[in-house]
């Protein structure tokens, strides 16, 4: 953005930093030199989305990256606050769900198919050397089946304790930082103090009164606040520590439930009154703190008024060390001598999976309701799936996590069994549950869905391209003859449009994946094997696809978890593949853990603070005043600094976005916090704003706020691209299609910063001015 390789820190960190040109360090001291012209800064914060190539190791965790998106997705409404909170608390429950899934699966993995399964056949530790020493057949120590689930209990408790360990790291890096406080008590302005001594950004703008003059006059109702301009809603850490404990005991827990299974059910059959008796007293224990779980879950959600400044200490580090003493008990009473403990089949407890699945099912159903009743009270007609986007998004994540789930185990039992088909018999172990098995054979099922709809948007876009080359002749004047290149801009606007078309794409997929994953509940509760046995006896074609499907889905899996990790790994490595694959990972990591602790962590509670600071902080020193432009994803960021600065301070702020996601995505897909109202509310508050878009450009779009009163309309576009349809002597080369990059290289963005800069009030001068404060509070900067 500042065009000189020797750019200079002036604030920040490695991390994230506020940056200027070498010529511009010092450009409050000299404003003779920026009299026509502003101070070019740049705010990078692209190292709290990128960086290290091990971070592509997130996507593993897509599923509660997902639903946690689906929190914020409720629609907008007026009223209605318990069924407001009534969608948090169910989309709460359904990322609890996620965390009991992903524990399970480890639990799977471990304990069933290696400790249980595979440790207890002497043909499949015959071929896996590192699982000697605890073959049932050499009658160790560790021989005894309730041994071996307790030492394979570590992996899954280790997961667990990961998943701890980096939602704790992250929260000290992201949602620990203060934004600026709600209370601004009068300071006396001290113009003279080094840049780093800038004033406390609490603090009103310098001269106060004469900017409250100078600004034009507002509602009355400034305490009435967007959400993303409340003082609480970008310091969410009470309510994210009270989730990691919660879902760090859920984790502990379901570990100690699958211990416990395996050795009530062994104490049953042999009838062991002592051992049978500390078992019951043992599940009672987990389910009263499985309440407690629950309890914490549907508590009380982020308090985005105020800033939570205090932790609930007890629960948060009781709840986690509680939960992990009923493990350590479980793997006591798991490890307890049995001499007659043979294991045999799959390991007690694989109908969890099952009870999962209905419980998400039940979950996302009174979820659609819920969300229903939201929109229908004040139904907005560009919101995406009319209000339904929450569920829809809920319900991919839990495909995922299913998907994911059943492909791991599939994939894990292919390896121990020999490359024998797991469940179809003749192999050397049972197995994962038959749920697991169903859930990986409707990956390729998902697949061939889609196809149809994606060639009917191939097909359209196709179309619309055909009726764009006219239109495309037509708005670059009497130039004819260049079929191919009308073709290519048309093609450029067809493509573009498809992101409008995204909200019917989630919609085929949420409800295929529902339909899919009923269908796969049932198959596997009603059949009791798997799809490949299951099929047996039928129509041949329909016992082809079933051995096909189940063949293929686990590999599939692998698949997708290789290029899952390498598209991760080039996304934060590769600027280019960056522009397609970045924009999902920022959109969804820019919003905070409010749904899921262990969630990618939100880069907007260190960027929103940052920025809010840094523009409070010099508007205070120097009385100057400020353009805030933002291109993509950091339009998003300007906007929701400019919501949380001071009254004062944002009647000194013009806003100039550029390629913005604001309304295209954000407000559809986001009613509740980027709707129309918002964004209206936001051009009101702001001196003045403006928007630059492209038809070519796939991902930002028009803002759609009208012109009110003397404030003229936001946007500005569509821009002209390409600059020039064909060779002129202005252009002697073809002008390339540029889409979403370079608009600051437009001469129409020069042109808007400096209307943008001339309709901005006058530069403020503190009280008792001398010469250096007169020049030190004259400078401009455009941010």
């Amino acid at each position: 953005m500042l065009d000189d390789p020797r750019a200079v820190r002036i604030t920040g960190d490695e991390t994230a930093a506020v940056y200027r040109r070498p010529d511009d360090v010092d450009a409050e001291l000299h404003p003779e030199r920026y009299r026509d012209r502003p101070i070019p800064e740049a705010y990078c914060w692209s190292h709290l989305t990128s960086g290290n190539g091990s971070r592509a190791l997130w996507l593993l965790l897509l599923p509660f990256m997902v639903v946690n998106l689906a929190h914020w997705m409720r629609p907008a409404t007026k009223g209605l606050g318990k069924s407001q909170r009534l969608y948090g608390v169910l989309v709460r429950l359904v990322a609890l769900t996620l965390t009991v899934l992903l524990t399970a699966a480890a639990c799977e993995v471990a304990l069933d198919l290696t400790a249980w399964q595979c440790a207890g056949s002497a043909e499949c530790v015959a071929h896996r050397s590192w699982l000697g020493f605890l073959s049932a057949d050499r009658h160790g120590w560790w021989s005894q089946p309730g041994r071996r689930l307790a030492l394979a209990a570590t992996v899954p408790t280790a997961l667990v304790g990961l998943l701890w360990f980096l939602s704790n790291r992250t929260w000290s890096a992201y949602e620990a930082q203060r934004p600026p406080g709600d209370a601004r008590p009068s300071v006396r302005i001290r113009p003279t103090a080094p840049e780093s001594a800038a004033p406390d950004p609490t603090a009103p703008d310098p001269a106060s009164a004469a900017s409250a003059s100078a600004a034009p006059e507002r509602p009355a109702s400034e305490a009435v606040r967007p959400a993303l301009g409340r003082p609480g809603f970008w310091y969410g850490r009470r309510l994210v520590a009270r989730l990691r404990a919660a879902h760090t005991a859920a984790g502990f827990l379901t570990v100690a439930a699958a211990l416990t299974a395996a050795g009530a059910a062994q104490d049953r059959r042999a009838g062991s009154l002592p051992l049978a008796a500390a078992g019951v007293l043992l599940q009672a224990t987990l389910l009263c703190c499985a309440a407690v779980v629950v309890w914490v879950v549907c508590g009380r959600g982020r308090s985005e008024r105020r800033r939570d400044g205090s932790l609930d200490g007890l629960l948060t580090t009781w709840l986690p060390e509680g939960s992990l003493a009923v493990l350590a008990l479980a793997v006591v009473y798991a490890g307890w001598s049995r001499p007659d403990w043979v294991s045999s089949g799959a390991a007690p407890g694989d109908q969890v999976f099952r009870v999962l699945a209905l419980a998400q099912v039940a979950l996302i159903v009174a979820l659609v309701v819920i969300a229903r009743r939201l929109h229908r009270r004040v139904p907005q007609p560009r919101t995406a799936m009319r209000g339904l986007g929450g569920p829809a998004v809920a319900m991919l994540a839990c495909a995922l996590g299913g998907v994911m789930t059943g492909g791991v185990a599939q994939r894990v039992a292919d390896w121990l069994d020999g490359g024998a088909t797991p469940g179809m018999g003749g192999g050397v172990i049972p197995g994962p549950p038959v749920l697991l098995s169903w859930q990986a054979s409707v990956i390729p099922v998902l697949l061939v869905m889609l196809l149809v709809p994606a060639g009917v948007l191939a097909v359209r876009t196709a179309r619309t391209a055909r009726a764009l080359v006219p239109v495309v002749e037509e708005e670059y004047g009497p130039v004819r003859g260049d079929t191919l290149r009308s073709r290519q801009v048309a093609g450029a606007r067809a493509r573009a449009a498809l992101t409008d078309a995204v909200p019917r794409l989630v919609g085929v997929i949420a409800g295929s994946s529902l339909l899919l994953g009923a269908a796969a509940v049932a198959g596997s509760w009603l059949s009791g094997e798997v799809p490949g046995q299951a099929a047996q006896g039928t129509d041949s074609f329909v016992e082809s696809v079933a051995d096909t499907a189940q063949a293929i889905g686990s590999w599939l899996i692998g698949l997708g978890f290789i290029l899952f990790v390498t598209w991760g790994r080039r996304a934060y490595r590769d600027p280019s593949a960056r522009r397609t694959i970045g924009i999902l990972w920022d959109v969804g990591t820019f919003w905070p853990r409010a749904a899921h602790p262990f969630a990618p962590p939100c880069y907007a509670e260190r960027a929103v603070p940052d920025l809010t600071w840094r523009i409070v902080a010099w508007t205070g020193r120097t009385g100057g005043r400020l353009v805030l432009s933002g291109h993509s994803q950091g339009s998003v960021l300007a906007a929701a600094a400019v919501w949380q600065l001071p009254a004062t301070t944002r009647h000194r702020v013009a806003l100039l976005t550029y390629g913005s996601p604001l309304e295209r995505l954000y407000g559809r897909w986001f009613p509740a916090y980027f709707g129309g109202g918002q964004l209206a509310q936001l051009s009101g508050e702001v001196h003045c704003w403006r928007n630059l878009w492209r038809a070519t450009d796939p991902i930002g779009g028009p803002v759609r706020v009208p012109a009110d009163g003397d404030r003229p309309e936001v946007d500005r576009g569509p821009l002209t691209d390409p600059s020039a349809y064909s060779r002129t002597v202005e252009h002697p080369l073809p002008e390339p299609i540029l889409g979403h990059s370079d608009y600051q290289a437009d001469p129409v963005f020069a042109e808007e910063r400096a209307a943008l800069l001339d309709r901005l009030p006058p530069p403020l001068l503190p009280p008792q001015r001398d010469e250096r404060r007169a020049q030190e509070s004259s400078g401009r900067s455009s941010a």
